[in-house]
């Protein structure tokens, strides 16, 4: 008998889409038990890819707390609608953390490279439009980067 463990298969990922959401400024809501509560307004922007386009409405939120370790922890929800009349819920919680002077460029709004820092979300979604009904059951993983008045994410579909 062979106790030797099999190593286990990573999941595929597909890529999905580009996120584009222009952001507005962060308004700090002051220190609270976890850190400093901020919140980011979504304005808008584009959802461009091979398997989702469409445009994110204004009025999305980004909830965030601002940890004593230098950590942030994202919680964004907004809307995607697609050019067929679509509309998707979207929920992306993540973090963003890495070196004090990166996250001190990426705060003044200076142009950071994404391999600097860490930057990363799940993604969840939710649609009656019979189209995109598969993204009811899917989840996926963005690789984020921030610049000074937009977020980027690259999402794949988790398989």
């Amino acid at each position: 008998m062979n106790d030797t463990p099999v190593p286990p298969i990573a999941p595929p990922l597909t890529y999905l889409t580009q996120v584009r959401c222009d952001v507005e400024g962060v308004l700090s809501l002051g220190q609270a038990p976890m850190g400093e509560r901020r919140v980011v307004p979504l304005l808008g922007g584009e959802v461009v890819g091979p398997a989702l386009n469409g445009r994110i409405l204004p009025g999305g939120t980004d909830w965030q707390w601002n940890r004593a370790d230098g950590a942030l922890e994202i919680a964004a929800h907004y809307i995607i609608e697609t050019p067929e009349g679509a509309r998707i819920e979207v929920q992306s919680n993540g973090l963003r953390h890495g070196p004090a002077e990166v996250l001190a460029r990426l705060a003044r709004g200076e142009a950071v490279a994404p391999e600097e820092y860490f930057f990363r979300t799940l993604m969840r979604f939710a649609t009656g439009h019979p189209t995109y009904e598969h993204l009811n059951r899917a989840m996926a993983l963005a690789r984020g980067r921030r610049e000074a008045r937009r977020v980027i994410l690259d999402v794949w579909q988790i398989g």
